[in-house]
């Protein structure tokens, strides 16, 4: 009888999947259209396409007990898989050439940035796990970071929603207006994709900005930004010791227990970023890797989308909005001001 449980694994496993498939399937279409956008519109993007069509979709018919099992599903396993999948862009080598020149930037940008997030975002009254969604998108890396840190902070859908839009919109502003600073202010390609890295957060206007700026400022900023990907590691685990205690988990912190605070899909970025890095996967899957992540993000938004609450994103009123305008502004004016410090403006 003890084995029992085991014995009906399968069949746990064919009805999770039975009860997952259709909300899923739905997600995956809405991610295929937006990704259908996205390639029509570059700067758009897929990921704020997901997430609008996912809401008109729930504005329309919100998921019944038939699509919700598989919309959850969406919003949460599938972006974690997305995650472990973003380590394929990240390599060793690129981030010890790059390290060493962007580090400090991307510190003291990202140190000013999640402080001023917590004593803003409290000041405006903003509700914490979105000031700490907006916070890091902002200093980290836009919806990737919110992707992998709302699990950790178990935030609700219509946070993760109203922050991811509030970032992409600051980060379209920037695709306008940096090129600009960077020729006003005499910025070789290099010095700008150093700028452009640390202070633009999602991957495609990333490189909108550089490539309107130079065609050799493409690399160096994209490198810069993937670097700044690896924030989320450090960032994830401190807010998954915080959530610990906040949850009555307290006592000291051990190795062993810190080890098992990290999430799951945090390691497993970290086992791909390694095995991208020893050269063991070819171009092709590193590409097809990276494509694959991009879609799961958007599936995974569509899955958000679905499941946001309007009447949250009404009550947020436009505090968040002005905490990610201020936000973006003190990462710019941050990196900037680093870069002058450090030499590495000109």
């Amino acid at each position: 009888m003890q084995f029992a449980p085991v014995a009906t694994l399968p069949v746990r496993l064919l009805d999770r999947g039975r009860a997952v498939w259709p909300g899923a399937l739905v997600c995956a279409a809405i991610a295929a259209i937006a990704t259908g956008i996205g390639a029509l519109a570059p700067l758009l993007g897929s990921a704020i396409p997901a997430v609008v069509l996912g809401v008109a979709v729930a504005c329309i018919r919100r998921p019944g007990p038939r699509l919700a099992p598989g919309v959850g599903y969406a919003g949460k396993f599938v972006l974690q898989c997305a995650v472990v999948l973003l380590g394929a862009q990240l390599s060793l080598a690129s981030i010890a050439a790059v390290g060493l020149e962007s580090l400090p930037v991307m510190l003291v940008s990202l140190a000013v940035c999640l402080l001023a997030a917590w004593a803003l975002g409290r000041a405006l009254g903003v509700d914490r796990d979105i000031r700490t969604l907006i916070g890091v998108g902002t200093g980290i890396c836009g919806a990737s970071a919110i992707a992998a840190i709302a699990p950790v902070i178990k935030a609700r859908s219509a946070d993760i929603s109203y922050a991811v839009s509030t970032v992409f919109l600051f980060n379209v502003l920037a695709v306008l207006a940096f090129p600009a600073v960077g020729h006003a202010l005499g910025m070789s390609p290099r010095a700008f994709g150093l700028f452009a890295g640390t202070a633009v957060n999602d991957t495609s206007s990333v490189v909108a900005a550089a490539s309107v700026y130079s065609a050799s400022a493409l690399g160096f900023a994209v490198v810069v930004k993937l670097v700044r990907t690896l924030m989320i590691i450090p960032i994830s685990v401190g807010l998954a010791v915080v959530e610990a205690r906040r949850d009555g988990e307290g006592g000291r912190m051990t190795p062993a227990r810190l080890v098992r605070l990290v999430p799951w899909f945090l390691i497993g970025f970290l086992v791909v970023a390694t095995i991208r890095s020893s050269g063991a996967l070819p171009d092709g899957v590193v590409a097809a890797a990276t494509q694959l992540s991009v879609f799961l993000v958007a599936m995974a938004l569509a899955g958000i989308g679905m499941s946001t609450d309007l009447r949250a994103i009404r009550a947020a009123g436009f505090r968040p909005l002005l905490l990610g305008g201020v936000l973006s502004l003190l990462v710019a004016a941050t990196t900037l001001a680093t870069m002058a410090l450090t030499g590495r403006l000109g």
